[in-house]
């Protein structure tokens, strides 16, 4: 009796990584149109502290390896690739406040502060690739690239940059106004930060139109008023006991 074959399990399919490349700076940089630069913001998701975005036109010669998407690298290989960008790079930080992001919304002040960063680079681009679906305000050509950073190489380099500098200042805001984490969460939402709220209200570093941050700004205010009636009530309570 012929015994059936044993069924070789399917193989599994090779997962493809597709990192982001140069060459669509390098057909521009073919035509004659250069500078071109990438941007990228950090910050929009969190309840504290201000949007990030960075731009950045990267020397043709002179590209450092490893560039990817920042969420992709660990934090030492973010640092690693920070300080290579900023000495082969010309690049330019901006910031939208809190203040910012409660008047114009989060979209419209991210849109802002990558405009600007564009604006503040040393030589203006010609071509500008941005991360995301929307165009911002510039005089360059402009094309946004959704999943931009997994992409184009400039757009990578510039969201390690936006979030590199986020991520210091939100350890610096940490030493400003203690007892919130902003060193270990950079202002995300996670319980530890919730909690934070709670009990110490918002500071002056958080989003306040933020829904969370409303709702704990409220928590805190209801809590501090039953504990002052709860003060007033055994001062009472000890003035008639006297």
């Amino acid at each position: 009796m012929i015994r059936d074959a044993k069924k070789k399990a399917p193989a599994k399919p090779r997962k493809i990584v597709v990192a982001p490349s140069f060459t669509r700076e390098r057909t521009l940089l073919k035509k004659g149109i250069w500078p071109v630069a990438g941007c990228d913001e950090a910050g929009r998701g969190p309840l504290a502290g201000p949007v990030v975005a960075a731009a950045v036109v990267l020397d043709p010669n002179n590209i450092p390896k490893g560039l990817d998407d920042s969420k992709k690298l660990t934090e030492s290989k973010r640092e690693a690739l920070f300080e290579e960008i900023c000495a082969t790079s010309s690049f330019a930080v901006a910031y939208a406040s809190p203040a910012r992001i409660d008047r114009d919304n989060i979209l419209r002040a991210s849109l802002w502060a990558l405009a600007r960063a564009v604006a503040s680079l040393p030589d203006a681009p010609k071509h500008v690739f941005v991360d995301g679906r929307d165009k911002i305000d510039t005089k360059a050509d402009c094309e946004a690239v959704i999943g931009g950073d997994a992409l184009v190489l400039s757009i990578a380099a510039a969201s390690i940059i936006a979030k590199v500098s986020r991520d210091r200042l939100m350890c610096r805001l940490a030493e400003d106004c203690p007892g919130y984490g902003f060193e270990v969460h950079k202002g995300y939402g996670v319980p530890q930060h919730m909690a934070a709220l709670n009990e110490l209200g918002p500071s002056i570093h958080h989003r306040s139109l933020f829904a969370p941050v409303a709702a704990a700004r409220a928590r805190h205010q209801a809590g501090v008023r039953a504990a002052g009636l709860i003060e007033v009530h055994t001062t009472i309570d000890i003035e008639i006991s006297a």
